[in-house]
């Protein structure tokens, strides 16, 4: 199955106390399948179709979704910065699409 096919779809409603998810991305359905083993009453495993998708149900008071607004020039400047003090090396795509460090 090709990258593209892979989808994460959520669904949910304003009645309903709890929202689905279906999903192919392996590091959500990791977390999901913890929390539903660590909190049944709040979160389950529906289905797991065996090629990669998983299904669960979760109570929606338990799921956030957060919006970050892009960082400012000057932000990047100083985090790169501070990271090279540090001796993190971060790669930033260049015109053309090389990545460079």
């Amino acid at each position: 199955m090709k990258k593209k096919e892979k989808f994460t779809q959520i669904y949910f409603n304003e009645a309903d106390p709890v929202m689905e998810i279906d999903t192919h991305n392996t590091n959500l359905k990791h977390r999901l399948t913890v929390f539903a083993q660590q909190y049944p009453d709040l979160c389950r495993i529906v289905s797991d179709d065996g090629d990669g998708r998983m299904s669960f149900e979760i109570d929606k008071n338990r799921c956030a979704f957060r919006l970050t607004a892009p960082y400012s020039e000057e932000r990047k400047q100083q985090l790169r910065k501070s990271g090279k003090a540090q001796g993190i090396h971060t790669r930033t795509k260049q015109e053309g699409g090389e990545a460079h460090e």
